[in-house]
């Protein structure tokens, strides 16, 4: 079988090619309108899977919605808000909430999805073959519908048996509303009849997804904390003082920023010398965080130091030039914004660089490689690293030159979330991959993640376990033959401080 999926033709439905009758209420005469169709590409055994996916995600349809919160999963005693369909016997149905990514503008709103199959169907619940998803939104009198939803008062996806098999959407629409093919209600429907059959192919075909995401801080409990963050930091991208784009720096930096209060959250203890007093408003106050602080290497324009430390968060952020945007920030961060040079071959100790801190590496480019060697170098609490240009210890990574390290086995870059097709040939792969490697080689475990931010450069590697299968002596002698490799080649040059070294 091909893995293209065949090419998405949709059409109007008309009273000429409408040959399967609309869908009907019990004990209402309100009638459907069939708006859209097209032959479906899958079977309709894998009906369910597909819908499935428009249920637990709508996000992935709308920019508008954050999320779906499932409230209940309903088999037995329906409420009597679901509708009854002629000919068709209910099978399921999920309460769910929507949530709006903008809470302030628009507001959530509860939902039946609710599963049917053909009445004369004398397949058992366990072994039911449904042909149609039915989308209710539950309003009290008078309550609106928020923008993000459709103006229908029910939604159907339907299966039809047909020759050959097709899709199609059915709405009530709420009365004055357009639906002709250039209305809203037409393009949405259109935009969820080429997700549907997406899904379905998707599912003939065994499709996996590129990357994943939330593989160590989980989904939920990110974003609600990311619309606080954001909140609270947003008055940034007005006063933003650097040549670059602000909605991109800020909200990339607010969205690491969030991830690494999660991550801590769940990797380190509770200390009271270092948290603040637990607050209602501001829990994350309280929350585990590195016994040794943080260290953001290579801060470029402080940001997210910034950010962490107006959180409550210890920590200091070094670069090897002062930026504007400096001076532009309170004096508490101020103070923890620090002109420092990197030198890994100066035989005296990097004050930075103290036991238990954890490091960031936020595109730091030249730093990047440097970041798991100083970690073990000095016994870092961990480190996360984001790679964006490809570097070496001292020279730009060439993939047809640049020996990898060694791997514990054949398909160990399958197991690093790389996305793409799999073939892992660009040279940001190939950087990643060596990247990874070196991460063993300097006695660390791999974990991966793909982060939610605005950049197209959102892997990250993080380091926080010790590799079991490596001692810790073994770890120190081969960053160290590292660092004399360097020293011994002569090209490394540490970059002079372009101001006072210590101060801003």
């Amino acid at each position: 079988m091909s893995s293209h999926r065949p090419r998405f033709e949709p059409f109007p439905c008309s009273s000429h090619n409408t040959i399967m009758p609309s869908l009907s209420l019990i004990n209402e005469e309100v009638p459907w309108l069939p708006l859209v169709t097209c032959t479906a590409s899958f079977p309709a055994e894998l009906f369910e899977i597909a819908i499935s996916q428009l249920v637990h995600h709508p996000e992935y349809n709308s920019t508008l919605i954050l999320r779906s919160e499932t409230v209940a999963e309903i088999t037995s005693e329906f409420p009597a808000e679901i509708p009854k369909l002629k000919g068709r016997r209910l099978i399921s149905s999920t309460h769910r909430k929507l949530l709006a990514r903008r809470p302030g503008r628009d507001a959530s709103l509860e939902q039946y999805c609710s599963l049917y199959e053909l009445e004369d169907s004398n397949q058992s619940p366990d072994t039911s073959s449904p042909d149609t998803l039915l989308l209710t939104p539950i309003l009290v009198p008078g309550e609106a519908l928020p923008y993000y939803h459709p103006a229908v008062s029910h939604l159907a996806f339907r299966y039809l048996q047909s020759d050959p098999a097709t899709l199609r959407i059915e709405v009530i629409p709420l009365p004055n509303t357009p639906t002709d093919l250039n209305a809203r209600l037409y393009r949405t429907c259109l935009a969820l009849l080429d997700t549907l059959d997406r899904y379905g192919w998707g599912a003939l075909t065994n499709y996996k997804k590129r990357v994943m995401h939330d593989c160590l801080v989980n989904r939920e409990p990110y974003q609600d904390l990311y619309l606080i963050m954001r909140e609270r930091h947003k008055h940034l991208v007005d006063t933003w003082q650097e040549v670059t784009d602000p909605l991109k720096h800020v909200f990339e930096d607010i969205g690491i920023a969030t991830y690494l209060m999660l991550f801590w959250k769940n990797t380190f203890f509770a200390d009271s010398e270092h948290t603040l007093k637990t607050d209602a408003n501001e829990p994350w106050r309280a929350w585990p965080r590195p016994p040794g602080g943080f260290l953001d290497f290579g801060c470029g324009n402080g940001l997210l130091t910034h950010i962490l430390t107006q959180e409550g968060y210890v920590g200091r952020g070094i670069d090897v030039r002062a930026r504007t945007s400096w001076l532009h920030y309170p004096q508490s961060t101020q103070d923890n914004l620090q002109v420092h040079a990197f030198d890994p071959t100066s035989t005296s100790s990097d004050p930075y660089f103290q036991p238990g801190v954890f490091i960031i590496g936020n595109h730091a480019d030249e730093l990047t490689p440097w970041v798991p060697v100083v970690s073990t170098l000095y016994n870092a609490s961990g480190y996360i690293n984001i790679p964006c240009c490809a570097w070496t210890f001292d020279a730009k990574f060439e993939r047809s030159t640049t020996p990898m390290f060694p791997v514990p086995s054949p398909n160990f870059a399958d197991t690093l979330n790389l996305g793409g097709e799999g073939g892992n040939g660009s040279s940001y792969s190939m950087y990643r991959i060596w990247l990874a490697s070196l991460t063993l080689h300097c006695g660390w475990d791999i974990e991966c993640e793909t982060l939610r931010i605005p950049s197209t450069r959102n892997w990250a590697i993080v380091g926080r376990r010790k590799y079991k299968t490596m001692a810790a002596d073994e770890a120190q002698e081969n960053v160290r033959e590292i660092v004399k490799n360097v020293i011994e080649r002569g090209i490394f040059k540490a970059r002079k401080p372009e101001g006072k070294d210590g101060g801003h």
